[in-house]
């Protein structure tokens, strides 16, 4: 998003809210009184930001909403979003486990209240053909030792667990595969979204792949979108939401990925 801004040359005010729905509920509302001229959010909690998006869209605000809210746009008074589909994000994943020909993946959830961790699961469910088993982890990023212990009992309770199925990166690397190792198990973990650790644990075939729904071109696709609407009219979409995702970091395409992110677009 700062990328586009200043290649476009509009002043952004990005503002963050910790996973708080009423925080960027009441940032949205702030935003339309300041007078701004568009908004992009992200809507995990939809309920939670729509009285606000819905007073921005009667504004005469153009908006957008990105990474979550591929369903739900349109009832926040958003022209499009701009994100992957999270229910087509874990179908994908669970051709990938097929392929593996694994039995059992746990898939963990780490915020209970964000609806798209519960259709990546869902996902899973509609096209892998062994058994899916969804597990709470509410809070799990907060405390990653936790997370770990709980994910290992998860594993120590129920051995036919062959796959596990993370819906965030840190969950995976610094959680799901510590206890894997505690347990001196060989399972195949796939993750959602990258981080460095779980870069390097795909590059030493550790992990199996990360799902990458490319959010630096969400955020610049978000400004573009933006920027079009209000300059020239523009509503693009046609009512459907613009897909950057799912693709697939595996060990075949992950040194390239990674000397990406290195240069700050990925």
């Amino acid at each position: 998003a700062e990328a586009a801004a200043a290649d476009l040359g509009v002043t952004l005010d990005y503002q963050g809210s910790n996973n708080d729905a009423a925080k960027q509920a009441q940032t949205i509302d702030a935003g339309v009184a300041a007078g701004c001229s568009a908004i992009a959010a992200s809507a995990p909690d939809p309920e939670a930001i729509k009285t606000a998006m819905l007073a921005a869209h009667a504004a005469g605000l153009p908006t957008v909403t990105m990474n979550s809210g591929s369903a739900v746009f349109a009832e926040l008074g958003a022209f499009t979003h701009v994100g992957q589909d999270e229910i087509i994000a874990g179908e994908q994943a669970g051709l990938k486990f097929n392929a593996m020909g694994v039995k059992h993946v746990l898939c963990p959830i780490q915020e209970a209240a964000n609806v798209g961790l519960e259709q990546r699961c869902q996902g899973l469910k509609n096209t892998f053909k062994g058994t899916v088993t969804n597990f709470n982890l509410d809070g799990g990023l907060a405390d990653l030792t936790a997370s770990t212990a709980k994910i290992q009992a998860a594993l120590q309770a129920d051995p036919s667990i062959d796959a596990v199925f993370a819906l965030n990166a840190d969950i995976a690397a610094k959680a799901v595969l510590p206890a894997e190792q505690a347990l001196g198990l060989t399972l195949k973990v796939g993750t959602v979204d990258m981080s460095p650790e779980a870069l390097d644990a795909i590059a030493a075939g550790t992990m199996e792949f990360a799902i990458d729904q490319q959010q630096y071109a969400q955020g610049y696709m978000s400004v573009v979108l933006l920027h079009l609407a209000l300059s020239n009219g523009n509503e693009m979409g046609g009512g459907q939401p613009i897909y950057s995702g799912p693709g697939f970091v595996t060990k075949d395409n992950v040194d390239k990925v990674k000397a990406l992110v290195a240069a700050g677009t990925r």
